[in-house]
C-alpha cells in the first residue's frame, strides 16, 4: 500500500481521537464495523497497524492517549439510543468520549499493541466481573432476622478477610485467585499485591475492589468458592495455600487440596503440571476473622 494512503488512513483515524481511540481488537468486533461505508478500513492487521502508528505519533508529540475497548453491538445500542446516525465519524467519536469516562481503558505508554490489547480485555473482563457480582449483591437486600443489609455485611466481612490473609502471608509478592460458584457461570477475580522497596505492599484499588466484591458475594450467598494465594520473594521458595469458601467464612485447604487446586484448570478440568520448587502448604492460622461467625445469613 502507498506512503500517501497510509497517511490518508491515520488522518481517518485522528479525526475521530478525542483523547481517547476506540479499539476494534478482534477480527469479528472489525468485521461488524464494516457494514457502515463511513468505515474506510479493510483489513484488521492493517487497522491495527495504523492505530499503533498513530499512537505512536501522539506520544512523539506529547500527546496523551488513552485506549478504550470499541463494541459494535454497544455502539449500535447508543446510536439507536441517542438517536445518532451509526454511519457517521462523529457518531463513533460521541461513543468513544462516553467510553472514557464508562468503559475500560487503558493509558498508552509506547507499549506494543500486542501487549496492550490483551490487557485491555482483561480489563474489561474485570469490570465486566465487578459489574456482575455487585448488581447481585445488592439484588440479596435485608436480612428477614436482623434487617442488615446482606451485601455490605458481605463486603465488610470479605475486606475483613482480605486484609488479614495479606498481613499473615509474611514478605514478599502476593497473587491471589477467588473462585466463586454463584451462578451458572463461575466467577473468577485475580488480586496482585506486590511490595515495593520499603515493604509496603502495592495494590491496584480497582483490582481490589473486584476482588472483594467476588469474595463477598460467595460469602453473602454461602456458594462454592476457593481463594489462593501464592507468594514470592528473592531468596525463597514459592509457597502456595488457601481455603475453600465454607457458609460465610474460610475454612483451610490441607497441602494435597491446595495443590490439586492450584494444578488443575479452572475452565477445562485439566491438570496442569506442578513446578518443581514451589511449596504446597497449609494456611496460616486467621485467627478470629477465619471463623465463621455465629450469626450469618
Amino acid at each position: 500500500m502507498a506512503h500517501t494512503d497510509h497517511q490518508t488512513m491515520r488522518r481517518v483515524l485522528r479525526r475521530e481521537i478525542a483523547g481517547t481511540i476506540g479499539l476494534l481488537t478482534d477480527e469479528h468486533d472489525f468485521r461488524a464495523m464494516r457494514r457502515y461505508r463511513s468505515f474506510t478500513f479493510d483489513d484488521h492487521q492493517t487497522y491495527l497497524q495504523q492505530v499503533e502508528a498513530l499512537l505512536k505519533v501522539r506520544a512523539a508529540q506529547g500527546s496523551h492517549t488513552t485506549v478504550a475497548l470499541f463494541d459494535p453491538q454497544e455502539y449500535a445500542e447508543f446510536c439507536a439510543e441517542a438517536d445518532l446516525d451509526p454511519d457517521i465519524p462523529s457518531s463513533r467519536t460521541r461513543f468513544t468520549a462516553e467510553l472514557a469516562s464508562t468503559g475500560p481503558v487503558l493509558p498508552y505508554e509506547g507499549q506494543p499493541l500486542s501487549d496492550l490489547v490483551p490487557a485491555l480485555v482483561d480489563e474489561a473482563v474485570r469490570q465486566a466481573t465487578w459489574e456482575y457480582a455487585s448488581t447481585l449483591l445488592a439484588r440479596l437486600g435485608a436480612c428477614a432476622s436482623c434487617g442488615e443489609d446482606i451485601g455490605r455485611a458481605a463486603f465488610t466481612r470479605a475486606s475483613r478477610l482480605l486484609v488479614r490473609i495479606l498481613d499473615t502471608a509474611g514478605g514478599g509478592n502476593r497473587h491471589l485467585v477467588c473462585s466463586v460458584s454463584a451462578t451458572a457461570e463461575t466467577l473468577v477475580s485475580v488480586l496482585h499485591a506486590d511490595e515495593d522497596e520499603h515493604g509496603a505492599l502495592q495494590l491496584d484499588e480497582a483490582e481490589a475492589l473486584e476482588f472483594t466484591t467476588v469474595l463477598a458475594l460467595g460469602i453473602a450467598t454461602q456458594s462454592p468458592g476457593g481463594l489462593v494465594i501464592r507468594t514470592s520473594g528473592p531468596g525463597t521458595t514459592d509457597r502456595v495455600y488457601g481455603w475453600r469458601l465454607r457458609g460465610d467464612g474460610l475454612r483451610p485447604l490441607t497441602a494435597g487440596e491446595v495443590f490439586d487446586a492450584y494444578c488443575t484448570d479452572i475452565e477445562s478440568g485439566d491438570i496442569i503440571s506442578p513446578e518443581s520448587d514451589v511449596d504446597y502448604c497449609v494456611p496460616p492460622d486467621l485467627g478470629e476473622e477465619g471463623q465463621t461467625p455465629g450469626h450469618g445469613h
